[in-house]
């Protein structure tokens, strides 16, 4: 028997062990640890990688979303309020950002193909209080922003993405306002904390995100804004520094991985979600199928060595969080059967850029011998 775990971050320590610990002693040489000139550095890197005109770093992909909507509010581009259309297959922390700020979420059936934002169900989920949509790109996969984007244009909707599993996708182009990412450690790119940004081609709002994650101040001591303590620290900046450059390669490694399980899971009681038509633009930071008997399944795939996780067993309108919300008309949102099945079948396997082809092998092997 082959243990393969979920997930594990023993290639950075192989490929980037000696840099790592360099940038470290650099930033400890330095003695400045916030906001400091690796953040800038980082900030511009990536900034320029997603072809971007401006990045903020932020403690968390959390604050990330947030302070993007709450600096849209302060611009008068949306008020508080104001509906916000969110795909009900989603982390919590999406809906949680929009409910920060001081809107409302409106959660949509997600396509059950793809597990995003079904771009069929954006015009009844719109009333006279809608005024921005964001498209969560699941699993890595982008959503479909050409179409999401041109429905917001004809209404006059602001369009934010939760990037927080997609870095480095890449389709059609578009235009969206902002996009906020998480640098969990887990992630396609991951610090060695917690970290986020928010990157935009609106320099304006930038600014403003920047100042409120720095207590509402550009200039010390005097406060502008009501804002938080929202800092990528200089440690975390020099990390994603050093990893930022193997992020395409590690993200091609997923695909070639993807491709192999798309390929050669045969099991009729197993659903795999599909290679889109662009590869580029899905980075599989999760590898999902679906099973009718999924917990089974997952208890079958255990036994065998293979470890594996649930993204997400309990959907955001069914969180003990948000019970009544809608009666106080803090959480919109019609019945969501789609979702919940999603949320009763998903499992999540083995996929990072440390796998073998021996433990994809393995994987592949014992999907195709599950049997009820």
């Amino acid at each position: 028997m082959m243990n393969v775990p979920f997930y594990s971050l023993d290639y950075v320590n192989r490929a980037l062990g000696d840099a790592l610990r360099e940038s470290f002693s650099d930033v400890l040489d330095s003695k400045w640890f916030i906001r400091g000139n690796r953040c800038r550095e980082f900030e511009d890197a990536f900034a320029a990688y997603c072809g971007k005109k401006a990045c903020v770093g932020v403690g968390n992909g959390l604050d990330a979303l947030t302070l993007m909507l709450k600096a849209s509010i302060i611009l008068g581009r949306i008020a508080e309020g104001d509906e916000v259309i969110v795909p009900a297959n989603t982390f919590v922390a999406t809906v949680l950002a929009v409910r920060a700020a001081g809107l409302v979420p409106v959660l949509v059936e997600p396509d059950p193909v793809t597990c995003n934002l079904n771009v069929q169900h954006l015009q009844e989920a719109c009333s006279e209080k809608t005024r921005a949509i964001i498209a969560v790109h699941l699993y890595g996969r982008l959503a479909d922003m050409p179409a999401i984007c041109e429905f917001a244009k004809a209404k006059g909707l602001l369009v934010f993405e939760d990037a927080a599993q997609a870095h480095g996708a890449c389709g059609e182009s578009y235009s969206s306002n902002a996009a906020a990412y998480s640098f969990y450690p887990t992630k396609n790119l991951g610090a060695m904390g917690d970290g986020g940004a928010v990157v935009t081609d609106d320099v304006e709002l930038a600014q403003v995100v920047k100042s409120l994650g720095n207590y509402g101040s550009v200039e010390k001591y005097v406060n502008e804004f009501v804002g938080v303590n929202s800092r990528l620290d200089e440690v975390q900046a020099a990390v994603l520094l050093a990893k930022l450059p193997h992020l395409d390669s590690w993200n091609k490694r997923r695909q070639e991985i993807a491709a192999r399980y798309c390929a050669e899971i045969k099991n009729p009681l197993v659903r795999v979600t599909l290679v889109p038509a662009n590869p580029q633009s899905h980075v599989w930071h999760v590898f999902p199928v679906f099973c009718e008997t999924r917990d089974d399944l997952q208890m079958f795939l255990k036994g065998r060595g293979v470890e594996t996780l649930i993204h997400y067993p309990i959907p955001p309108h069914l969180q003990q969080a948000f019970s009544g919300s809608t009666s106080r008309g803090e959480l919109r949102h019609g019945k969501l059967p789609v979702a919940e099945r999603l949320a009763k079948t998903e499992l999540s396997i083995p996929m990072g850029p440390s796998m073998t082809e021996d433990q994809v092998s393995y994987v592949v092997e014992s999907l195709n011998a599950y049997a009820r």
